[in-house]
């Protein structure tokens, strides 16, 4: 099966549009994709993710391993259906969600032995174990286990990971043979911030096979430099002809600058996180909602934008909900930046599908200077 899942279509320099196929629908690439931790995209319902065009979410196994438990799960027939979402849905395997518990897990050979941050109760997740909790969740793509270490690991340490990462990834693929069916698996890179080390876990993930690769371990604590350094040296060691998902990472740029190195899939917790902090994304660049300056601007959000938020409602209003903590201000908040981060990519695809993408990514860059400056890109 993994030689007809992703089709790339185009290119434009390294920037790439493709179609991945799943088993809930054809995505078109580049693309963002919101993030649903325990099957919920936060204050967000599917019919208002349906209608901004969103064709695949995240769900997180860590957290619906925990709860409600993924054989409950299953027994509700999966999770599109237990959370009526018709779409594609992407488990992360729970690894990063085990490394942000230090003080509550044991790494060893077998898996990793965690305590729930719920109740404390002890847990073991093991690469055939993450494969069979997804495979309860009936989620369209799986994510091998993996380590993610921390930023600052020093070589020794760091080398170690990558030998466990990849034998963890051998047994994931054992577990679900290529061709098993219609769940896709993605091994992940790892390697921390070491271009060698990068290149073995690239090189030892792609001699299995898997259907799709990620590049995991960034947004750690870096800098945007060396995130973006790191991200224009992996993303080529991939191979042409499967998708490429750069995981967690998903500031605009960082998402416009994955795209131009390579990259094919983004997720990140920003756009919703941010809209419950009053921080919002318009075709003029950032604005935060609760400024005093907009109390009495009765213009549209983003007048560039369709969604219902900037469609029905002025900043004035907007403002007035956030200030009032109105529940409301949260759904409307979260549509609008998911719009802009959904329309982002589509944006992104048509200009590498018309040879432009190059003027597009400046474009974008010009919308969040200091951020540019950061990566190192002034003049980009």
């Amino acid at each position: 099966m993994s030689a007809s899942v992703f089709t790339l279509e185009h290119t434009d320099g390294a920037a790439r549009a493709g179609l991945l196929r799943t088993a809930h629908g054809v995505i078109p690439t580049p693309i963002f994709m919101p993030v649903g931790t325990v099957g919920s995209v936060k204050a967000v319902a599917p019919d208002d993710l349906a209608a901004i065009g969103a064709p695949i979410i995240l769900g997180n196994t860590y957290h619906l391993y925990l709860r409600p438990g993924d054989e409950l799960v299953a027994r509700r027939g999966g999770l599109h259906r237990f959370a009526s979402w018709p779409g594609a849905i992407l488990t992360d395997s729970g690894g990063f969600q085990v490394f942000s518990l230090s003080s509550l897990r044991k790494i060893r050979e077998e898996g990793v032995e965690f305590r729930s941050h719920i109740d404390g109760s002890r847990h073991m997740f093991t690469p055939e174990s993450v494969v069979r909790v997804q495979r309860n969740l009936h989620s369209d793509i799986m994510m091998v286990l993996d380590e993610c270490v921390p930023y600052g690991a020093d070589y020794a340490y760091t080398e170690r990971s990558v030998g466990l990462t990849t034998r963890w990834a051998a047994r994931a693929r054992a577990a679900w043979p290529a061709g098993a069916g219609p769940n896709l698996l993605f091994g992940i890179v790892q390697g921390g911030f070491f271009e060698d080390l990068r290149r073995r876990s690239a090189e030892e993930l792609r001699a299995l096979d898997f259907d799709g690769y990620a590049i995991g371990g960034l947004s750690v604590g870096e800098s945007k430099a060396q995130l973006h350094d790191l991200l224009r040296l992996t993303a080529p060691l991939l191979p042409e002809g499967k998708a490429r998902y750069l995981m967690g990472v998903g500031t605009p740029l960082d998402i416009v600058l994955g795209i131009l190195a390579g990259v094919d899939m983004f997720d990140c917790v920003l756009p919703t996180r941010n809209a419950r902090n009053g921080t919002l994304y318009t075709s003029l660049g950032k604005i935060n909602i609760k400024r005093r300056e907009y109390a009495e601007d009765d213009g549209p959000l983003d007048p560039a934008c369709d969604c219902y938020a900037c469609r029905t409602f002025s900043r004035a209003y907007l403002r007035h909900l956030f200030v009032s903590r109105e529940l409301l201000s949260f759904r409307l908040n979260s549509l609008h930046n998911l719009t802009y981060f959904l329309r982002l990519a589509r944006g992104a695809r048509e200009a590498i599908l018309e040879n432009r993408f190059a003027a597009y990514a400046a474009r974008i860059a010009a919308l969040y200077p200091d951020e540019a400056a950061q990566a190192g890109l002034e003049g980009f």
